[in-house]
């Protein structure tokens, strides 16, 4: 008796050490939210060619699970060390796949980034941009010819203007030729990450098998086996939820560039590479990847000639009718299950936290925490015997506490049959 009162006072003043930990822990975060921001992004920063690495390792495990598929069974017919075998087909593997990346990359660089220099370049030449400011000027000087007092007020104007520039290339563009070298030095780092990156996914990849092999040792030794195989049942959803989804849009991404860039080339519109680019890049983030690619190109375009530009616009629309309802889900699918609503929420949400990648894997992540979340609410329905379907609450008043019956107003809409439970 005396042990049952010992567990349960121990059981109690446990519960209660957390509760005041946690509490502390998130007063003290709410006041140092600066330096977490900092600590956080400074860790990143060390960190960041293990993400590189990881990243580029689960973009090339389908490759590698294909090569490894067929290298494995013939080693073994010919390799009498089964352990020898199975080492040379993980390094076969494993360095055919970086390789064939490697080689995709440069190929496509030593296609593309030829065409685009020469874009940028001759935009640049072409002075397009201080054309367009003369014509703006003389038709400004043509006005004030006839309005001596609109006149004088421009040249205030004017000398306002200058000085204002003469301050601003004092106070702010000299200082910026100081952050010429942090830029030079942060292109550096890249590079160094990216190469790092690569042995990391090398290692990342010839021993996959292991690393999952040890993280399912942990979850079913920290927990519960029931919620060790909920946890192991998510990772799998999760998986399946990202591969399907970044692999199937980089896809779709590189399709629609290359559509661009026929579809431009044949209409002789101008920098056809450069745009077909900047909108097959554009395209990776859902929802508001053509706009963001399509406004600065009509832009440009606009710049050049008025009627291209709206040709560009009609083009743009069509190819993007093409990917909405045929290309797109015919690739992805319905990888999310998400409505439109949640995917603008979940690509401004994480974009606004972690810029144009939070944009890309926003979609994604969110249907992950969506399905979970959704889980947990249909499991504790289940416990209540409440039903599971959405439908059957839109006409709902309030439920019997006793009963956990849902009384209606009127009589509610039944679902129709078939129709399954969508994410609002």
């Amino acid at each position: 008796m005396k042990h049952d009162s010992f567990k349960t006072y121990l059981h109690w003043g446990l519960t209660a050490f957390g509760v005041v930990a946690l509490s502390i822990l998130f007063f003290f975060s709410l006041f140092k939210v600066g330096a977490l921001v900092h600590f956080f992004q400074t860790l990143l920063g060390i960190l960041m060619p293990f993400v590189y690495g990881l990243a580029m390792a689960y973009l090339l495990t389908p490759v590698f699970n294909w090569l490894h598929a067929r290298f494995a069974p013939a080693l073994q017919k010919h390799v009498k060390n089964p352990r020898r075998a199975a080492r040379a087909a993980k390094f076969l593997s494993t360095t055919l796949s970086v390789l064939l990346a490697l080689l995709l990359v440069a190929a496509l660089l030593w296609m593309v980034l030829p065409q685009v220099i020469s874009s940028i370049v001759g935009l640049v030449e072409s002075n397009l941009l201080t054309n367009s400011i003369q014509n703006v000027t003389g038709w400004i000087e043509d006005t004030l010819q006839n309005n001596p007092q609109f006149e004088a007020a421009a040249q205030r104007v004017y000398a306002e203007a200058v000085a204002a520039l003469a301050a601003w290339v004092k106070t702010d563009m000299l200082p910026q030729l100081t952050n010429l070298m942090s830029g030079l030095l942060g292109t550096l780092t890249f590079f160094k990450n990216v190469f790092i990156g690569i042995i990391i996914a090398i290692y990342v990849l010839n021993s996959k098998q292991l690393f999952a092999a040890q993280a399912k040792k942990l979850l079913y030794g920290c927990l519960s086996t029931r919620r060790a195989n909920i946890v192991l049942d998510n990772a799998r959803f999760t998986h399946r939820v990202f591969g399907g989804f970044i692999n199937g849009k980089l896809l779709d991404s590189l399709i629609i560039g290359i559509l661009c860039f026929v579809g431009m080339t044949a209409l002789r519109m101008p920098y056809a590479m450069l745009i077909s680019v900047v909108v097959g890049v554009t395209n990776i983030i859902p929802f508001f990847g053509p706009f963001i690619g399509a406004i600065p190109s009509g832009l440009l375009i606009l710049l050049i000639d008025p009627l291209k530009a709206l040709y560009f616009v009609l083009f743009i629309l069509a190819l993007q009718q093409f990917d909405g309802n045929i290309l797109g889900p015919k690739i992805l699918g319905d990888s999310t299950g998400l409505s439109s609503f949640w995917v603008m929420f979940a690509i401004l949400l994480a974009g606004g936290l972690f810029g144009f990648v939070g944009m890309v894997v926003g979609v994604p992540l969110f249907a992950v925490l969506y399905s979970i979340l959704s889980g947990l609410v249909c499991h504790s329905l289940r416990r209540r015997g409440m039903p599971e379907e959405t439908q059957a609450y839109y006409e709902l008043d309030h439920v019997d506490e006793r009963t956990h019956d849902i009384l209606y107003n009127e009589a509610p809409a039944r679902p129709a049959a078939g129709s399954a439970d969508r994410p609002e």
